[in-house]
């Protein structure tokens, strides 16, 4: 059966009569913490499940978790009968003020089958209870359809997703019957693992063979002298970005080694140009030169470097898109630029690849008009509407990347659990694994095919965990065709 998939944050309604499976299938598919029941909450309040004279407070104290919970925007699956059209209508209305779609399950099982479940249960409803609800649920199934829900389903197979792999099914079906070409580089954004700074060449070196084993095209590393308040913190290890290719260089044979991307503030642009023509050189031509505006102010003034004002660092990096293929050509021609001037542009040994490609990152107009313009390839971030916009604007003049950061588990399980052991303390599950990208290989594989179809032609990745190469593996291989 094809899984459907909610996007996440929502409200599911489960309406039916007693016995007819709501718990059951809410169980299998949702974490007890996001089911608020009216079973339960009977317990909590009154003496057990069946505490019938505990029914009202039950049923109050329910309205305020629900309220509570989709006030937070958390994905609530409302279990309880359900039949009660002002209270289901009264959901919806607070779904939508919160702006999350909501759906209705109903459980059109038949009459029999749940008198059947109800006698063999240890304690049963009474049976004119129940004929009362089987009654009531044969006005309410009519009724579903006109209360305004994003859709009222049958129970079947369901998970609740980050918005990104809400059409990835379709996606991941496409590339099985016409499988696409995608590039996949990987993105090292930290330096902390558990064998510390005495390991960090030896882990290095294993990031570098599991990267190559799993099928990556490249790798790609963050250019920084200290962590980003986006990662981590500022005194975790970081490593000098080129450096650190250059050791890449001898741990791997296959992978391109670039930068993703190298502040065009952080050195003077002839020793960049040194610097990446010695790598492609002793990494056999597997060189990329990634460059970028630069952002992090308060690097600068850590290191003592100036900060020039967005205009002059625009103009710093026109100059440097032109002068760079100069240095990595023939002879010793001088360079004379808006902002910069080489007398001499002597850089031997030549790159041993004929065209060094130069990678721009941003997303900005001005930025991605100087890609367009002089570079191969532009990286950018965003979701597919987004990414498909650039790729109008941009018109096929320079390849497109995207870099996102990903979690991939192998199954829903393996994510979940992912998710549960990975996330900050104070953000619940949900909103991580939207940050995360968290999703299945099979989500994933739809996820990279809408990228691709959108225009791009390699995707960058940050994993939050490399003990999940493996799984990526899994991804990359759906894409070698």
């Amino acid at each position: 059966m094809d899984e459907l998939k909610l996007p996440s944050p929502c409200v599911v309604v489960l309406v039916g009569p007693g016995a007819s499976g709501k718990s059951t299938w809410a169980a299998e598919r949702f974490g007890a913490e996001l089911i608020v029941s009216s079973d339960r909450l009977r317990a909590l309040v009154g003496a057990g499940e069946d505490d019938i004279a505990a029914s009202a407070d039950a049923f109050a104290l329910l309205e305020e978790v629900v309220r509570q919970r989709i006030g937070r925007r958390l994905t609530t699956v409302i279990d309880t009968l359900g039949l009660d059209r002002e209270r289901r209508l009264r959901w919806l209305g607070l779904a939508r003020a919160a702006g999350m779609p909501c759906v209705a399950v109903g459980f059109d099982t038949p009459a029999d089958e749940c008198r059947r479940r109800n006698r063999s249960r240890p304690k049963r409803i009474p049976a004119d209870v129940l004929t009362a609800q089987l009654r009531s649920w044969n006005a309410v199934k009519k009724e579903l359809p006109e209360e305004g829900y994003d859709d009222v389903l049958q129970p079947t197979v369901l998970r609740v997703v980050p918005e990104a792999f809400v059409a990835a099914g379709a996606a991941a079906t496409r590339q099985v019957e016409a499988p696409a070409r995608l590039r996949f580089g990987l993105q090292l954004s930290s330096y902390t693992h558990p064998a510390g700074r005495t390991g960090t060449a030896a882990w290095i070196r294993e990031v570098g063979e599991k990267a190559e084993a799993a099928g990556f095209d490249a790798i790609y590393v963050m250019d920084h002298f200290r962590q980003i308040p986006q990662v981590g913190r500022a005194w975790e290890d970081f490593l000098e970005s080129w450096t650190t290719l250059g050791y890449l260089a001898a741990c791997t044979s296959r992978v391109r080694l670039g930068t993703l991307v190298s502040g065009i503030t952080y050195r003077n642009v002839a020793h960049l140009g040194k610097i990446a023509a010695t790598l492609d050189v002793l990494s056999g031509g597997r060189a990329v030169c990634g460059v970028g505006l630069a952002w992090f102010e308060a690097e600068h003034k850590a290191y003592g470097w100036s900060f020039p004002p967005v205009g002059e660092r625009y103009a710093l990096l026109e100059d440097a898109l032109q002068l760079l293929p100069v240095l990595w050509g023939p002879g010793n021609k001088p360079f004379h630029g808006k902002v910069l001037e080489v007398p001499d542009t002597t850089c031997y040994p030549r790159p041993l690849q004929e065209h060094l490609p130069v990678l721009v990152g941003g997303s900005g107009p001005r930025t991605l008009r100087l890609a367009a313009r002089y570079a191969d390839a532009v990286n950018v971030f965003g979701d597919v509407a987004q990414v498909r916009k650039l790729a109008s604007y941009l018109s096929g003049k320079v390849e497109l990347t995207h870099l996102s950061t990903t979690l991939v588990g192998k199954d829903s399980r393996a994510v979940d659990e992912l998710v549960d052991r990975l996330r900050p303390r104070n953000l619940n599950p949900a909103r991580y694994a939207a940050s995360v990208n968290a999703g299945t290989v099979d989500d994933q594989i739809g996820r990279f095919r809408e990228l691709s179809e959108a225009g791009v032609a390699e995707v960058m990745i940050s994993l939050p965990d490399l003990d999940t190469l493996d799984a990526v593996g899994d991804v990359i291989s759906a894409f070698r065709v």
